[in-house]
């Protein structure tokens, strides 16, 4: 009895416990396709292939497994190429499949073909490899999720040439693994166990500070108890909201609450275990959020430990199987009393009320702040938010918790806008019972708003907010704080109807024009019951506070002033 590569791709999903597929179609895909139904996965179809990249990665961030992107060959790959990118970047484990014309005809100038898809992917995936016999598809897909969630996680790409997805293979001859994924979760040493905690005993204002590490660890239980048994404050300015609870006491905030302790006259920490989270923009980049503090770091990647700053405790191991490590040792020791430090900077992540008093602008129009609140506070609780964008998301960081891992979804290390359909996607598909909403700008909006087809046509009831300023927020500010008013050039936009465009796909659309009327607006959304945009007119004269700080001092006269980055020395 003979089987063919597509069905081997499809059952070998479904014996590692793949429900749920994101692709768009192509040819050389439907003997896989085909094959999903009677393999009990659903197929979720997007209107860019980018957007189905995106998609699997959020499914992948929320259910903290992996995620699976399946696209056609060629142009469905090099449309993936970004997702496949932005996964690398932010450690995120996905399974990309993608077709590729037969390699019996490879030279001839074929449809779809005259590259070389795998050679491309290595830079930004993990592992790449091209399928060359049906009968080794299972171990292949076995091997591709192992790469992608064991050690330091990420996507991995396969190509499956039409001639390898339609050729058959005697079944007897097929080896099914029977380990898709392993429990590979290396644990600290003891003597790095205790070196961490003498170090954090020491300190006046200790700090722990989580990454995606923890989420992709499974580590929320295990950061929860060691906080709590040392009574230390947790910041999460990444990809980990929702490890440790919003409303636990704890709970510190994200980056622009640890940003704000020296403004509101509070100490930086002295100490900071950092969990799974790497050093870079997240993190203040070469010049800290932490100066001057003693560092001890736990990564499962060695070459991230002592990246930008001296660490003084390393400890190579899981996320999760430190902080267990951690607690119980942790339990025999006698703790400082740290309740005022705690109190204090626990209360940073509601510094921003003092900074934002008046809702009046220049143009009448809605001001983003008093927006981005009355937005967040029309949310059912258990509400999922994807923030695209730059300065719109921003805003609505003020306002938006979560309870749960994967409870907001954001950018990432690649800044990657239009990220916001296909996470909402993904996030649904990982979260049915929560309801998504989407925050994002009018320019990020642009880059996938097609999408609003996919959600209506599978029942995926997103609200989508877009911030309307017609214009780039972030780079038209930028540009005026560089070069004034004669800098402004290709950022701005039109005040467009976007409320139409869902409402052409099957969606509802709202436009809204003061704060006042954003709550009932939602909430008719919601009711609504299909995708939805509320397209919100706002001031596009307010610059967000991160925006200032990313450029950084535009009025040195020693240095040439370099945008988002460090400036350079004359």
């Amino acid at each position: 009895m003979t089987v063919n590569g597509g069905e081997l791709l499809a059952r070998a999903l479904a014996e590692a416990g793949t429900t749920e597929v994101f692709t768009l179609h192509g040819g050389h895909l439907d003997a896989f396709l085909v094959a999903c139904r009677r393999n009990g996965i659903r197929l979720t179809d997007t209107r860019h292939e980018a957007t189905a990249g995106h998609a699997a990665d959020a499914y992948a961030r929320v259910t903290g497994t992996y995620g699976v992107c399946v696209v056609t060959s060629g142009p469905g790959f090099t449309n993936v190429y970004t997702a496949l990118t932005n996964a690398l970047l932010d450690r995120t484990p996905t399974i990309f499949v993608v077709g590729a014309p037969p390699m019996r005809e490879t030279e001839t100038n074929p449809l779809q073909g005259g590259f070389d898809q795998i050679a491309a992917a290595t830079p930004v995936t993990k592992w790449a490899y091209r399928i060359t016999d049906p009968a080794r598809v299972p171990e292949i897909v076995a091997l591709a999720i192992r790469k992608a969630t064991t050690g330091i996680p990420g996507p991995v790409l396969l190509e499956v040439p039409i001639d390898v997805m339609f050729g058959e293979a005697d079944e007897n001859a097929v080896r099914f693994p029977a380990n898709y994924t392993v429990d590979a979760r290396p644990g600290p040493t003891a003597s790095a166990v205790e070196a961490a905690l003498d170090v954090l005993g020491e300190a006046n204002n200790p700090a722990i500070v989580i990454g995606g590490g923890v989420t992709f660890s499974r580590a929320g239980e295990a950061l929860v108890a060691f906080a709590e048994a040392v009574d230390v404050p947790v910041f999460y300015p990444g990809k980990s909201d929702g490890a440790i609870p919003a409303s636990h006491r704890l709970a510190g905030g994200g980056l622009l609450a640890i940003g704000s302790l020296p403004a509101l006259g509070q100490p930086t920490p002295d100490v900071v275990l950092i969990v799974g989270a790497r050093a870079g923009m997240f993190t203040g980049g070469r010049t800290s959020l932490f100066p001057g503090a003693r560092l001890i770091q736990i990564d499962v990647d060695a070459s991230e430990i002592g990246r930008m700053q001296d660490v003084e405790v390393p400890i190579l191991a899981d996320c999760r199987e430190a902080l267990i490590a951690l607690k119980t040792a942790a339990d025999q020791h006698q703790w400082p009393d740290w309740r005022t430090w705690v109190e204090a900077a626990t209360s940073a992540k509601h510094a921003h009320v003092h900074g934002f008093t008046d809702e009046q602008t220049q143009t009448g129009k809605a001001h983003p702040y008093f927006a981005a609140r009355a937005i967040v506070e029309a949310c059912p609780p258990g509400t999922t938010f994807v923030m695209d964008g730059a300065e719109a998301p921003s805003w609505g960081e003020f306002f938006t918790t979560t309870e749960q891992v994967g409870g907001v979804l954001r950018l990432g290390y690649l800044g990657c806008l239009g990220v916001g359909p296909g996470f909402a996607i993904g996030a649904h598909r990982a979260r049915p019972e929560s309801p998504v909403v989407l925050i994002t700008g009018d320019g990020a909006a642009g880059f996938h708003i097609q999408e609003f087809d996919t959600m209506a046509r599978h029942g995926i009831p997103v609200v989508t907010v877009v911030f309307n300023n017609a214009v780039w927020g972030m780079s038209i500010h930028g540009q005026e704080a560089v070069y004034g008013d004669e800098g402004i050039v290709v950022s701005e936009l039109a005040d467009s109807a976007y409320e139409k465009v869902a409402e052409a796909f099957g969606g509802y659309g709202e436009r809204v024009k003061d704060v006042a009327s954003i709550a009932d607006a939602m909430k008719r959304a919601f009711d609504a019951g299909v995708p939805a945009c509320i397209n919100v007119e706002v001031d596009p004269h307010v610059v967000h506070p991160i925006t200032t700080m990313m450029l950084g001092d535009v009025t040195s006269t020693d240095e040439i002033v370099v945008p988002y980055y460090e400036n350079i020395p004359r």
